[in-house]
């Protein structure tokens, strides 16, 4: 009998790791079907990783709307700042917004714990609000202006038992000139200025993986307008080395609080921001091997920093890299990434790989082209090689969405070729936001352009700053 029972119990563990090592649950697998299907064709294509390689990111609204900077431009309603910090309003709202994303989506993305200036939530809610997100299969970013100490950061990771309960943590910092009442540096007058700010914010998480062993992925993002346009490529250069994994650039867009904006914000191309980002970088960054939604939207290059040099993963003009990209969506598409688990990960990849050896020459080829690019003698010198990404989303002004997207609800396809492109930008789009109340799912610019302004004006009598029967006369 007992060995009956070895044998039962030696099946069930080796169910169970085969179980996990699934390289697509199949929900997952449901789940990018679905997101292809509901892509614009004309974003169909070879190159296009949603419905591929991922479902897109996601974001949070409505839950903490206030902000302690003031910037022009801001995408905030001119409510915003009208609302007060709620704790349990917060948690308990993103509970119910990554649960809808969780049904209606799929089991897995990344997610923004985004709104105003999330180190405004006392340290326990902001934690609460990450494990709720974690807890409906999204891997949590929060997005900061930056300006806030150490000890909150160590606050957030270490609960009030003195126990870590955080083991890893994603911010995206937004730095840039536009912003005013940061501490130290009330008024920028360059990104230049900026500099120790951006050093400053990244060194606290360096801090924090040396004091309690948390890890950390740190994005920079910074709008973009003719002021500051033509000082990216010196951002790059100067916070390259801080820590940062990642850069993203936003051209700005015509949306929030109508009060900030000045004339000849919306004058930036898209080829002018991203020729910035290659002057930075120092090559030419190839963003049409891999897309991510529509390209009017989004640009991305994935490479890596080998001493003061970048390397590009993937060259669009090369067809061997255009097969490696189709071996990779075409064979791990949809891979269970679990952060920090690398024994699962590994796992995962060798079943990708005994399931389809054709993988290994793409793979040892193109590892081969990138050695001969990096060169044997740059690697010996430089030990360590830092993955970089960089970035740009352009996001659409709310006179342009309001109609598109009015048409849209009502099922219609605008006649009117300008308003039908900001349709498929609006059906392709890589950002959704959730609205459980009425089960939809929604583009970031909608929720930016149209919708926050409502929504804000509710929140402010839902959670004013100063709460009915409290406020006195003089």
């Amino acid at each position: 009998m007992a060995e009956n029972g070895a044998i039962v119990s030696a099946a069930m563990r080796i169910r169970r790791f085969w179980r996990a090592t699934s390289p697509v649950e199949p929900a997952m697998r449901v789940a990018l079907a679905r997101r292809w299907a509901g892509l614009p064709a004309h974003i169909r294509t070879p190159s296009q990783t949603l419905g591929r390689w991922g479902l897109g990111c996601e974001g949070t609204h409505g839950v903490f709307p206030q902000c302690n900077l003031s910037c022009t431009p801001c995408y905030h309603s001119r409510d915003a700042n009208q609302v007060r910090i709620d704790g349990a309003h917060t948690v308990e709202q993103v509970t119910l917004q990554m649960r809808h994303l969780e049904e209606a989506r799929g089991p897995r993305a990344n997610a923004q714990l985004i709104g105003g200036e999330v180190s405004l939530l006392a340290p326990d809610d902001h934690a609460a609000a990450l494990m709720a997100m974690r807890a409906a299969g999204r891997e949590p970013m929060s997005m900061t202006n930056g300006d806030f100490d150490y000890e909150y950061l160590r606050d957030l990771v270490i609960g009030p038992d003195g126990r870590r309960r955080l083991r890893r943590v994603s911010f995206a910092a937004h730095f840039d000139s536009m912003m005013s009442g940061r501490r130290g540096l009330p008024r920028p007058v360059s990104e230049k200025d900026l500099t120790p700010f951006r050093r400053r914010f990244a060194a606290m998480f360096d801090r924090l993986r040396a004091e309690y062993g948390v890890r950390s992925f740190l994005a920079h993002n910074m709008t973009v307008t003719p002021a500051n346009v033509d000082q990216i490529a010196d951002v790059i250069r100067d916070s390259r080395e801080d820590g940062y994994g990642l850069f993203s650039f936003q051209p700005a867009a015509y949306v929030g609080d109508r009060r900030k904006w000045r004339d000849g914000y919306r004058v930036v191309t898209g080829d002018e921001v991203w020729s910035q980002i290659e002057a930075g970088a120092g090559t030419r960054l190839p963003f049409r091997a891999l897309q991510t939604g529509d390209e009017r939207c989004n640009r991305t290059t994935f490479g890596l920093w080998v001493g003061d040099m970048y390397f590009p993963l993937l060259d669009d003009r090369d067809p061997r890299d255009l097969r490696v990209r189709d071996a990779v969506l075409d064979r791990f598409g949809g891979l269970s990434l679990t952060p920090g688990a690398l024994s699962l990960f590994l796992a995962r990849v060798a079943r990708v790989v005994v399931a389809h050896p054709d993988v290994v020459p793409v793979a040892l080829g193109w590892a081969v082209r990138m050695l001969r690019k990096i060169g044997v003698r740059r690697l010996l010198r430089h030990h360590q090689i830092r993955p970089m990404t960089f970035v740009m989303h352009s996001f659409m002004d709310a006179a342009q969405v309001a109609p598109a997207w009015e048409q849209l609800q009502r099922g219609e396809t605008s006649s009117d070729p300008e308003t039908r492109a900001v349709q498929e930008r609006l059906q392709a789009c890589f950002y959704t936001m959730a609205h459980p109340e009425t089960g939809q799912l929604v583009p970031a610019c909608v929720q930016h352009g149209v919708l926050d302004p409502e929504e804000n004006r509710e929140l402010r009598r839902l959670l004013p700053l100063i709460p009915a029967g409290e406020a006195c006369c003089a």
